[in-house]
């Protein structure tokens, strides 16, 4: 039973997202269709003492592209969210665990495309960073057809995917008959139990960028994503 899962490509994703890559043979990034304005393509969010904090990259307000699409301005942008990252972040335990990672992202690499940086880093913290083993594919790389439910189903069954592993929000809109027609079991994911760690600047967040959870536990991320359900314990959140 090959089980896949589909999303667009997110700049410094939250837990979830890897979660749900941790639950999958095969994770394809969706970036071939439309961009989205002021959404979770290239902005996320960090911890500071005043309060959650978007570490956004400036890529303009045109609609009229594809996430692929997607050129990156001047470095500027880099440097600033590495000098956040480093003045919110350098005190906690596991950071200097990261920062010549950090370096090469954000100092010393030209990206030309969002798609491109953001692939390259949930790709390394998945692989490098959590030990995950997964296929990763681009969904330009499948010549997918038809529109919305009916391409990801295209695209679906061109992965040869038994089960589709789904963002809860998307039970919105998903129609479950077509997936059972395509004999494709559909399964929502689950965030909630997440345990909490200790975290700069309370009261805890879950919802922030994976690199708070890395700086903060390093080595033991996993468990906070997904190996406390393995355990049988329960979290907080």
């Amino acid at each position: 039973m090959k089980t896949v899962a589909v999303l667009q490509s997110n700049y410094i994703p939250w837990k979830g997202y890897f979660d749900i890559i941790h639950d999958v043979d095969e994770f394809v990034f969706y970036d071939d269709v439309q961009f989205t304005k002021n959404d979770w393509r290239n902005r996320n969010k960090i911890k500071t003492p005043k309060g959650t904090k978007w570490l956004t990259i400036p890529v303009g307000a045109s609609l009229n592209r594809l996430i692929f699409e997607v050129d990156l301005p001047n470095k500027k942008w880099a440097s600033d969210h590495y000098k956040t990252l480093e003045q919110f972040y350098s005190k906690a335990p596991f950071y200097r665990k990261y920062k010549d990672f950090l370096g090469f992202v954000y100092l010393e690499s030209e990206w030309t495309t969002l798609s491109e940086l953001n692939q390259y880093l949930i790709k390394t913290v998945s692989t490098d960073f959590l030990g995950i083993t997964v296929v990763f594919k681009d969904s330009r790389e499948l010549q997918t057809e038809g529109k919305k439910l009916d391409r990801l189903l295209d695209l679906l069954g061109k992965t040869n995917a038994d089960i589709y592993i789904s963002g809860p929000n998307a039970a919105a809109y998903i129609d479950q008959d077509k997936f059972a027609q395509s004999n494709i079991q559909l399964v929502y994911k689950d965030y909630s139990g997440y345990p909490e760690y200790e975290q700069f600047f309370p009261p805890f967040d879950h919802y922030v960028s994976i690199f708070d959870l890395l700086f903060h536990t390093g080595p033991d991320a996993p468990y906070y994503i997904w190996g406390w359900r393995e355990s049988g314990q329960h979290g907080k959140g």
